[in-house]
């Protein structure tokens, strides 16, 4: 009963938080409730008993991804001055545009069936323990190979960006 509430919680506020992003003049605030959003989503995942995911989802995400939209925002200083103005053709072609793809995904989802679940539950299908115990166990080498790509991507990188000594 407590999960279907904080469910229901969660996607009001990822909700808001999303229309927020669209709302929102300020790209610094815009950033800030995708943030939030993020969040709200990672809550969705731990509901789910999804705990690794929505760690990642958190690390990968608000973590990585947001730093890079502010970095990308705050090089191109957007400014209201700078910011060419749009004209009233171009605009209203962007509401038909996005009304008709809203009309075909509608037309498009009519007629989908919805998925019967069964009422099994296991409660431990999404710990981290399982993951590892199937990472190191059944992909073993497919990990260690990816590992190995991994370094030598690092060390290309960084010889790369090295500077030669003469």
């Amino acid at each position: 009963m407590i999960t279907e509430y904080l469910f229901y919680l969660l996607s009001f506020l990822a909700l808001m938080f999303a229309s927020m992003v669209v709302l929102t003049k300020n790209p610094i605030h815009s950033v800030l409730y995708l943030v939030l959003t993020f969040f709200a989503i990672a809550g969705h995942y731990v509901l789910l008993n999804a705990q690794f995911l929505a760690a990642v989802h958190i690390i990968v995400y608000a973590g990585a991804i947001m730093v890079l939209f502010l970095f990308v925002i705050m090089l191109l200083n957007l400014n209201k001055e700078t910011e060419a103005h749009k004209s009233i053709w171009l605009k209203g072609s962007a509401v038909v545009a996005s009304g008709s793809l809203m009309v075909v995904l509608v037309g498009a989802l009519k007629g989908a069936e919805t998925i019967q679940t069964t009422n099994t539950f296991n409660a431990n299908i999404g710990l981290i323990e399982n993951l590892g115990m199937t990472l190191f166990n059944e992909f073993l080498l497919p990990f260690e190979l990816a590992s190995i790509l991994l370094l030598a991507a690092m060390v290309g990188a960084v010889m790369l960006g090295k500077k030669s000594i003469k």
